[in-house]
């Protein structure tokens, strides 16, 4: 993992936590962007992607390993003394979700950015129902992804990027899918588990990747004490990458400094 310290005095700290394929140094916009504004940031690679790992990349033995890593990243962030802020993305915001279904953290709130509670395109009910017995006989078998760089922008700098990139994942296991599926069903299963905490959750309204309609279902469905919804009309699935970012980010930024007034920090 690494971090990032504010300029000037910190006010809280943010732990990041990307989606699938990718990785931390395609955040490097929205970590400067907290720094600036007073926060620490905390942020690594997901297992099996980005710059942990050259033999497993797109693999995963169990959705557990990305828990047990997130659950890292918020105990480093401890070491500041400071409230503690949850960001996940896409994968990240699902891997946030069965966290906080799992433990009971220090947390001052939790944003959720598209996560990936749904997906507007399955693999075909063939082979959906192939990897049941793939997943035990070849479970580390990968194949394409279906995702493009174009489904999850339309900021035409960040696809340019993307389309050098080395560390992008194009290709996932037959395991990390069926892990994925999997953990999915469970976010919604323990609703009553997740630990209760102020919520945000922002979703992309023109999605490609994500499925607007299930994340409203879990965040309707969600019984936390206080929560709040917001939709980007316009916006595709990495809203903190889109034209728009900047206003997505005041957003958020509003959302975390409401919650540091409300427990008595001065912001």
């Amino acid at each position: 993992m690494w971090k990032w310290e504010a300029e000037g005095d910190a006010r809280a700290v943010v732990v990041i936590v990307h989606g699938a394929m990718e990785h931390h140094r395609r955040y490097g916009w929205l970590i400067e962007m907290w720094r600036l504004s007073g926060f620490h940031v905390v942020m690594g690679d997901l297992p099996g992607q980005g710059m942990t790992t050259r033999t497993r990349r797109g693999h995963i033995d169990s959705f557990d390993e990305y828990i047990f890593e997130v659950k890292d990243w918020v105990q480093a962030a401890y070491q500041f003394e400071l409230p503690v802020f949850l960001i996940g993305h896409s994968l990240g915001g699902l891997v946030s979700i069965r966290l906080l279904q799992e433990e009971r953290l220090n947390i001052a709130g939790l944003i959720l950015s598209s996560p990936c509670l749904g997906l507007i395109k399955y693999p075909s009910k063939l082979l959906n129902m192939a990897s049941f017995g793939l997943n035990k006989l070849f479970p580390s078998l990968r194949v394409p992804s279906g995702l493009t760089i174009d489904m999850a922008t339309r900021n035409q700098d960040v696809r340019e990027a993307d389309m050098n990139d080395t560390l992008y994942i194009t290709k996932v296991s037959i395991r990390w899918y069926r892990e994925l599926i999997y953990a999915i069903h469970v976010a919604f299963e323990n609703m009553e588990k997740m630990q209760d905490i102020p919520l945000l959750v922002m979703q992309g309204g023109d999605d490609k990747i994500v499925n607007k309609q299930t994340v409203k279902n879990w965040f309707n469905q969600s019984t936390l004490s206080e929560k709040r919804f917001k939709e980007w009309p316009k916006c595709y699935h990495e809203i903190f990458n889109e034209p728009e970012r900047e206003e997505v980010f005041e957003y958020a930024k509003d959302f975390v400094n409401s919650q540091l007034k409300a427990i008595g920090y001065i912001v």
